[in-house]
């Protein structure tokens, strides 16, 4: 093993303000969100038994885990701060699905329940979905490095209105008929989990792409197109279900929906890629200007190195050793994210205050592991 002690960018101010600026509002918007998604719940348990609401949770809870788990795991590379993810699920679940729970409660008592399906319902949910992600852009933006983010924020987002929609529906059902219920669980839970992921994934590609352009204009326009896909895709699914006695349900689910889950599936992938190579690319820079080690740079170039490393840091230092070498990689991968788009001209005149900041996390995430009894893995 070399050296630790690598040479960083020094800083010559705490950033102590920087990093709790904009604490205020997040943590009163997680909170607002959990009431709602606490009310919710309330207005479900006075429309149906206690008991088919318990069932309702419990059933709805299985599908969820698998989207939050899909969505976790395109995450691995640079793990987005567990407290954004916690709150964009509790915005979905909570503020998105209470807001089209009492506008579309309205619009069916007034058009009709064919107009708050087909119209009210898309117009409305991908609108509150969509609301967390422009947060994210224009009040968060160092976090969205590209696409996946994007994509992770919005199936997060769109995993929570999911989860509480679900208990709604299946809440009803069963409390009208235990095969009706378990027909519904069997629709929503197993044949069509991603229906709501897929739609608002579209906007979360939108904001992906937004965060990496420097003119506002795009970053307005590429979102509202987002939008608008999004709530296209969420009428004709909505529409199909109501048309006809739903005849053409499954034909819209084979020929439309299943081949752009599949097409969605691949974009992510490919552009979870795309973070590989720039991770790779940016490394040797790295070494080069003495910020890491150069030989840590094989074992931050691949998620099994990175695996490896961890688990011999737990050998050797427990899990707080696997811990801090955890958290040093992931600083690591932002500041490679960082430097391409300070590279490609993306982030304008906060890149150097960003960059500060990451250096600052990247001295302390380094002190960490390397304190940590978490040596590096060494080369067979």
């Amino acid at each position: 093993m070399v050296d630790s002690g690598v040479v960083l960018q020094p800083h010559h101010q705490p950033f102590v303000v920087q990093q709790r600026r904009w604490v205020l509002w997040p943590v009163l918007g997680a909170v607002l969100a959990a009431v709602c998604c606490v009310a919710v719940i309330g207005i479900a348990v006075t429309e149906v038994s206690r008991e088919a609401v318990i069932v309702a949770a419990v059933l709805a809870l299985l599908p969820v885990m698998v989207l939050v788990s899909t969505f976790l795991w395109l995450d691995r590379w640079e793990p987005e701060p567990g407290h954004n993810l916690l709150f964009a699920f509790l915005w979905g679940a909570g503020v998105a699905t209470l807001g089209a729970l009492l506008i579309n409660s309205a619009v069916g008592v007034t058009y009709g329940p064919n107009a708050s399906a087909v119209i009210s319902a898309p117009v409305v949910e991908e609108a509150l979905k969509g609301l967390f992600l422009l947060g994210m852009l224009f009040f968060n933006r160092r976090q969205l490095d590209g696409v996946v983010d994007g994509v992770v924020y919005a199936g997060m987002t769109a995993a929570g209105f999911a989860f509480v929609e679900n208990i709604l529906y299946l809440g009803r059902a069963f409390d009208i008929d235990m095969s009706e219920g378990w027909l519904t669980f069997v629709l929503r839970g197993v044949v069509t989990p991603f229906a709501h992921p897929l739609f608002t994934v579209f906007i979360g590609v939108a904001v992906g792409l937004a965060a990496r352009r420097r003119r506002v204009g795009a970053r307005l326009l590429l979102p509202a197109l987002g939008y608008v896909v999004a709530v296209a895709l969420h009428a004709l699914w909505n529409g199909a279900a109501v048309w006809n006695d739903g005849s053409a349900f499954f034909s819209v689910y084979l020929m439309v929906m299943v081949p752009l889950f599949a097409g969605m599936a691949g974009l992510a992938l490919w552009q979870r890629r795309r973070e590989r190579r720039i991770i790779a690319e940016q490394l040797p820079r790295f070494a080069a200007a003495g910020w890491i080690g150069k030989d840590e740079v094989p074992w931050l170039t691949s998620m099994r190195a990175r695996r490896r490393w961890r688990r011999t840091a737990a050998r050797s230092g427990g899990s707080k050793a696997a811990r801090a070498v955890a958290e040093y990689q992931t600083v690591i991968t932002e500041l490679a994210f960082l430097s391409d788009r300070i590279v490609r001209g993306l982030v304008g005149h906060d890149a150097p205050r960003w960059h500060a900041e990451v250096m600052h996390e990247l001295a302390d995430a380094r002190s960490r592991a390397f304190s940590a009894n978490a040596p590096r893995p060494v080369r067979s």
